[in-house]
């Protein structure tokens, strides 16, 4: 059995542990709040612009011809990885690898051997994971910090210019998709080229009877870049809330059990007490009699 000392060392150390735990979970509770807030309002503001897309697509007979909607058997491919800064979020950093490595391996492997997959890391964490087996080809920490619209719409902007200057056949993004505080998605889902734009629910399959000044196809040279851009920026906002949804998470659970441990080591610390003072008691007494005697 351990000692005194060494119990009451344990008992400080994960009380220690515990109250880092739980400061840490207040304050990804406390960002949770902010980055829930800025996804759910942009949300919105995205279904919107989308269903304008799908409505301009439905109407217009030109769209296969426009660069962005072109697809080209894909030789040369890109993957836009959106991951933390920082670690103790349970397996959100890893499910992210996990999944980009599934990625290269199951559809992409002859590009990856030729060297024709360029990897785009948005956070610290991917970029450390994947650099040991594949070579980065871009990195963005900072993005995470600030969520700036401007700099992920830089990346947006250099993305489609090299899709249409036939640098790269697609691109794929891969994050958590934010749904509760509790539960994250991962998701990998095509950027480029532009597909699925067909209305679905309500209202689909009507004919529109629009009137387009100056006309639809410059509309559509107008809106999807921006359209794109906010697409991106979305994805990235996923990410942060989803990342402080995994770390209140697991910071929740591990102060859950830095108590259970506290309790099985406050009942051995007792129970060592315990018989230490019995010790202690038949030494005294076996003395005494000694003397007696």
């Amino acid at each position: 059995m351990a000692s005194l000392k060494e119990i009451r060392v344990r008992i400080a150390s994960v009380q220690s542990t515990q109250k880092i735990t739980s400061a840490m979970k207040m304050v990804s509770a406390s960002k949770l709040r902010r980055a829930q807030t800025a996804i759910l309002n942009l949300r919105p503001y995205s279904n919107k612009l989308n269903e304008i897309l799908q409505n301009l697509s439905g109407t217009s007979d030109s769209m296969d011809s426009m660069p962005l909607f072109q697809k080209r058997v894909e030789n040369r491919v890109a993957i836009v990885v959106i991951s933390s800064n920082r670690g103790l979020c349970g397996a959100f950093n890893t499910n992210i690898v996990k999944k980009v490595e599934a990625i290269l391996k199951e559809n992409y492997a002859e590009q990856a051997a030729a060297g024709n997959v360029k990897l785009y890391c948005i956070g610290k964490k991917a970029k450390e994971q994947l650099s040991k087996n594949h070579e980065i080809f871009w990195s963005n920490e900072e993005l995470i910090e600030t969520s700036d619209f401007g700099g992920i719409a830089e990346l947006g902007e250099q993305l489609m210019r090299d899709f249409i200057d036939k640098k790269i056949d697609a691109v794929q993004i891969v994050y958590n998709r934010f749904v509760n505080q509790a539960t994250q998605e991962l998701v990998a889902e095509n950027y480029l080229p532009i597909s699925n734009l067909e209305s679905e629910g309500e209202g689909s399959g009507h004919n529109h009877d629009y009137i387009f000044e100056p006309d639809k196809e410059s509309i559509l040279t107008e809106l999807i870049p921006k359209i794109l851009k906010l697409q991106l920026y979305k994805t990235l906002l996923d990410s942060i809330a989803s990342e402080h949804g995994a770390r209140m998470t697991a910071m929740h659970k591990a102060t859950d059990n830095a108590t259970e441990i506290l309790k099985d080591l406050r009942l051995k610390y007792n129970n060592a007490r315990q018989s230490s003072i019995t010790n202690e008691l038949i030494e005294i007494v076996s003395g005494a009699e000694a003397l007696n005697n």
